[in-house]
């Protein structure tokens, strides 16, 4: 009897490791699925602006925001991560990526090496995005200048470093799903929800987390703890439960940083503002369109400072 139970249990064991190998393959996009097309270099820069890329990828304590030599430090429950060097430089960079390496990246999250990338690259969102455009920002960056600068490797303890273990993350948290514009809405609130949803990400700090570290769906956009783990910290809630402005307002504070009471913007949304200033005011108005539209829904409460 006990060598049955012995027997079924090594059955059942490797039968569970070999749905776990299965359900963990990282995926990838064939470079096949690219086909020929010629860059478009100015939707390149407002996807790569939209997506605040030089806010996490650019060198700190430098000026020159192109220069994408990484080293933002993302805390998180997790660890801490650090922002990657994503400038054109060979050795350093993404310089010998291919086209597939980084659209597989944005949109799979997986490494040129095949391993599973951390979700501390927003890949959850960028996988909403239109190919076309995901291709646009990789013929933008190899137009800005090459860094030098060295990675920093992420500082993640046991068992969270173990990557093999991200591809059950994304079985529960990546769907894969393109974004569709909804017929039922004007052009304004489809371009403000592919901005939103896809390369700005929003949703990635303006809503609460679950135990995995994946975004509550019955939560989007409703607000939560700082995801730095600042104790007094807190994301605003930007649904229409707690978001009190008017459009007007909203542009004005995407253009100037200054909200209706004269207060001004800083910290990470700072530079979140600094991004949306550069984008053409169709664009701002469609985000500010989009937001003002998301339903109220009631979220984590505000911690009382300490």
């Amino acid at each position: 009897m006990l060598r049955k139970l012995f027997i079924l249990a090594v059955v059942a064991a490797i039968i569970g490791f070999g749905v776990f190998w299965g359900l963990t393959i990282p995926a990838t996009v064939p470079a096949s699925a690219l086909p020929q097309r010629t860059a478009n270099l100015d939707n390149g820069k407002t996807m790569f602006t939209m997506g605040g890329c030089s806010s996490c990828h650019a060198t700190p304590e430098q000026d020159d925001k192109t220069r994408l030599g990484g080293g933002v430090a993302l805390k998180s429950p997790f660890g801490t991560f650090y922002a990657p060097n994503i400038s054109s430089d060979p050795n350093e960079g993404i310089g010998k990526w291919s086209e597939a390496d980084f659209v597989t990246a944005m949109v799979k999250g997986t490494s040129p090496e095949g391993s599973h990338l951390f979700p501390a690259f927003p890949y959850t969102s960028y996988q909403h995005m239109r190919l076309d455009d995901v291709r646009d920002i990789f013929a933008f960056l190899k137009t800005l200048p090459a860094a030098q600068d060295k990675s920093k490797p992420h500082d993640v303890p046991f068992p969270f470093n173990i990557r093999r273990s991200l591809g059950v993350w994304k079985f529960l948290f990546l769907d894969g799903k393109t974004f569709e514009p909804d017929p039922a809405k004007d052009a304004v609130w489809n371009r403000g929800a592919y901005l939103v949803n896809g390369p700005g990400h929003c949703a990635e700090c303006h809503s609460p987390r679950n135990i995995l570290g994946g975004i509550i769906t019955s939560q989007r956009f409703a607000g939560g703890p700082d995801p730095g783990g600042d104790p007094n910290g807190f994301v605003p809630n930007i649904t229409q439960k707690s978001l009190t402005y008017s459009k007007e307002d909203l542009i004005k504070l995407f253009e100037t940083g200054e909200t209706p009471d004269g207060d001004s913007l800083g910290g990470e949304m700072g530079k979140v503002i600094g991004n949306l200033k550069q984008l053409g005011a169709a664009d701002r108005e469609a985000v500010a369109t989009y937001i003002l539209s998301l339903p109220p829904v009631e979220g984590p409460k505000r911690p009382e400072s300490k």
